[in-house]
């Protein structure tokens, strides 16, 4: 489980080819974000995406939200995207948002127990959105085991997960992007499937690093729960 200094350029490249060859084979490795460091598995992969889960010591009721590397992806996961999303990541993407859509049913994965939904966000952290960028979107959860905080260094990560995970990119303390923000709190996630219906609203499941009072003002209160 070695871990790599991505301020290093030696060890980032090394970090990153052999983080591309862990996911690849279906190996946990653990990222950096703008919010949290992240536990990270191939999205199209059942025993991967299973091992995150094992790691963090979750059942299947737990899914994890899929990192995305870019905007269009949106639309190749998810079935439909409202207008009010579409506003919503054009103001907030890359960053800590994370949307939850009715994903679609051709879509060959196993996240767990999603009764038809994926979590989508894409994350501005530049080690994350060039992983995200060679190897497609991934399931990323925070690094962490469950009731544990949020892990804002890859040593608090690998202190927990330890062995389980195969590669460690290290890139220094992350979670002050967000000036007043709770630094462990993760992204804020909003839960769009009601915008599906003509009077259905959104809802925000987990307050974050976005102030819900800018998910209003893009939104719009009548379309807030």
């Amino acid at each position: 489980m070695p871990t790599f200094d991505t301020a290093n350029p030696a060890e980032l490249l090394s970090g990153m080819r052999l983080a591309r060859a862990a996911i690849g084979r279906g190996e946990l490795v653990v990222i950096p974000t703008d919010t949290v460091y992240g536990v990270a598995a191939d999205a199209f992969s059942p025993a991967a995406v299973q091992r995150l889960l094992d790691a963090k010591g979750r059942d299947r009721t737990a899914p994890p939200p899929v990192l995305v590397p870019g905007i269009p992806t949106l639309d190749a996961l998810a079935e439909s995207v409202p207008d009010e999303v579409r506003a919503l990541v054009a103001e907030f993407w890359p960053g800590g948002l994370t949307i939850i859509l009715r994903a679609r049913p051709t879509l060959d994965w196993d996240l767990g127990d999603t009764r038809g939904t994926v979590a989508l966000r894409m994350p501005s952290d530049t080690i994350a959105l060039e992983l995200l960028a060679e190897t497609g979107p991934l399931a990323v959860s925070s690094a962490n085991r469950t009731s544990e905080p949020a892990a804002l260094t890859a040593a608090e990560a690998e202190a927990m997960l330890g062995e389980s995970v195969e590669v460690y990119l290290d890139a220094g303390p992350v979670g002050a992007a967000y000036p007043g923000a709770d630094e462990r709190s993760g992204s804020t996630i909003v839960d769009a499937t009601g915008l599906d219906s003509p009077n259905g609203r959104l809802r925000v499941v987990r307050h974050g690093v976005i102030p819900d009072a800018e998910i209003v003002r893009v939104v719009g209160a009548d379309r807030c729960a």
